[in-house]
């Protein structure tokens, strides 16, 4: 990233930082009030302290009741500083973990709005680690921020006007030496964002490896893939290995480098203040309160120095959770969007044109018109666009160009809830989430009836082993569906269109998974349901299709070949190499 960039990004997400914290000013300011008292109160103690050193002036000369009184003052400033402190991290915890709630909230609430593009350009783990990792990463550098900004420094600026109060020759020194720790602090933190970028970045990319080499272990068994993981796993790890210890070093460099500035402070106080005092500008209990100044000045640079390394680290990862956050939604429905309500199911394509990636063409000049009840089967080799039609279909994605109308209204003019609302999906790959069957199958229409999804369960002949489960519809299972087989999961997404039975249904090998048994007999549970209603079915096997009134032959992203099954047959083309293919004996 070019200088000028890094800066503006960093600039920008201080800035989204300051927006979220401004929700709870009222905490930001009885964190800084708290904070003020505090160190004016840790700053007050060496005074008394100094206080007694005078009281003690030589052997046998000892004022004793005195320093008792000077003790108990000390105790009781000790005892309100620490019940101050206390109030003051429990605002800064308060504060924190409100502005990462928020920013978590937002930034589940934009995934659920983006476009499918910006999920299937990404990977996964990428876009976990942001929301998990990252932001654990930032509320840790906000709550060091603010739990040691704060008190360091206004214990710099609270120390410099009582040492001033107290000495203003020796207090000179002190601070002509600072700016020394400035220079330091500045160099390591330039140094340490890039690192810490790279860091960021290498992690995201570690998670995504760890979530696609978990999620898919039995086929990474299956084809013997372990040692080819084990190297990816290990370059990815070794990379963020370099990148954390470059990081590291750089960051580590703080703490030795203002030690040793906070020691030449030290030195010059100690040696400038005995001059003095020999003197006689100075008691020796006030050199010892302004020693105790030095060593509490210098104390908060250390702080300060770790707080700005690992608040760099935090405004990277911050940079990537806003980056998120500040995606582009997907186009919102029209301000007049209609709603679709008992839709008929006249659908129609006309001249349409849509490519994932505009320099990869893949649909061109497509055009459909489908009647109501009409049944529509889509064939074709892998990649020619069968499930992208369906993509746009849903408007899961939009046309480039060219129109798709349900009963005579562009999609793009009705919502796409009432869009998704007419049309049921079954698809090859199954989607259950962490519920009861119960939930699961209601998922569509959550008003329904126990009897009712029993009737659906018993369409999709999911009836019988889910009796057989231990709790049977109040069985819970896991997002995955636990033990279940692949083909019982798909049968229990069949039942969850059996539930709702939209006007047009879209069938995406949906029988792919179930034993040809079984697929007998879901055909015609589909048989009946497809009555009356649009339908298109996506299929490899072409023995699931023959009775659909139209069949699409697809190939590159355009229609080459269009009619029934004994049509298409007696035609001899594509269609019929593909049917020959599977059922030549």
């Amino acid at each position: 990233m070019p200088k000028s960039e890094k800066n503006v990004s960093t600039k920008g997400a201080m800035g989204k930082i300051l927006r979220y914290i401004h929700k709870y000013w009222f905490f930001v300011g009885v964190s800084v009030l708290l904070a003020a008292l505090t160190v004016a109160l840790t700053l007050y103690i060496p005074i008394l302290i100094g206080d007694a050193v005078d009281l003690i002036v030589d052997k046998g000369l000892v004022d004793m009741p005195g320093i008792f009184g000077v003790m108990k003052k000390i105790g009781i400033v000790m005892v309100v500083t620490a019940i101050a402190q206390w109030v003051m991290n429990t605002c800064n915890n308060y504060i924190t973990f409100h502005v990462i709630q928020d920013i978590r909230k937002d930034a589940f609430a934009k995934l659920e709005i983006l476009p499918l593009k910006y999920i299937d350009a990404r990977s996964y783990g990428d876009i976990v680690s942001r929301v998990i990792a990252d932001v654990d990463t930032f509320a840790d550098g906000l709550l060091m921020g603010f739990t040691q900004l704060f008190t360091g420094v206004l214990t710099i600026v609270g120390t410099l006007i009582f040492m001033l109060m107290t000495n203003v020759p020796i207090t000179l020194v002190v601070v002509c030496i600072t700016p020394v720790s400035f220079f330091v602090a500045k160099f390591i933190a330039k140094s340490t964002h890039d690192m810490f970028m790279a860091q960021s970045e290498t992690r995201g990319e570690q998670t995504a490896l760890i979530e696609e080499m978990v999620g898919n272990q039995k086929v990474v068994k299956t084809f013997s893939q372990e040692e080819e993981a084990i190297e990816r796993f290990n370059e990815i790890n070794e990379r963020l290995g370099v990148c954390s210890l470059k990081a590291t070093f750089y960051s580590s460099l703080t703490n030795p480098s203002t030690r040793f500035v906070n020691s030449l402070v030290y030195a010059g106080v100690g040696i400038f203040g005995a001059y003095v005092a020999i003197k006689g500008g100075i008691s020796v209990g006030r050199l010892s309160t302004l020693l105790s100044y030095a060593n509490q000045y210098t104390k908060p640079f250390n702080e300060i120095s770790g707080v700005v390394t690992e608040f760099q680290n935090a405004l990277v990862c911050a940079s990537r959770i806003f980056e998120l956050i500040e995606e582009e939604p997907q186009i919102p429905d029209a301000e007049d969007a209609c709603v679709l309500e008992d839709a008929q199911g006249n659908i129609s394509l006309e001249d349409v044109y849509f490519s994932y990636v505009p320099e990869k063409k893949l649909i061109q000049d497509f055009s459909l018109s489908v009647k109501p009840g009409q049944r529509v089967a889509i064939v074709g080799p892998t990649g020619c666009g069968k499930t992208t039609v369906i993509n746009l279909l849903m408007r899961f994605y939009d046309v480039n160009s060219g129109s798709i109308k349900v009963d005579g209204t562009d999609i793009r003019d009705i919502t796409r809830g009432s869009l998704r609302t007419n049309f049921g999906m079954v698809l090859q790959e199954t989607w259950l989430r962490s519920g009861t069957i119960l939930d699961n199958i209601r998922m569509g229409k959550p008003e329904a009836t126990e009897e009712e999804v029993m009737e659906a369960a018993k369409a999709a002949h999911a009836h019988g082993f889910i009796k057989r489960l231990p709790q049977g519809y109040h069985t819970i299972i896991t997002e995955d569906g636990g033990s279940l087989s692949q083909g019982q999961k798909q049968l229990l997404c069949i039942a969850r269109v059996m539930l709702c039975l939209p006007p047009m249904l879209i069938l995406d090998e949906a029988t792919s998974s179930i034993d040809t048994r079984t697929e007998i007999r879901i055909q015609q549970a589909f048989a009946r349901m497809m009555q009356g209603r649009t339908s298109f079915i996506v299929a490899h096997r072409l023995s699931t299709i023959r009775e659909a009134d139209i069949i699409l032959v697809m190939k590159d992203g355009n229609i080459i070949e269009q009619g029934n099954h004994d049509s298409l047959l007696k035609l001899g083309g594509f269609y019929a190499e593909l049917y020959r293919s599977q059922f030549a004996r």
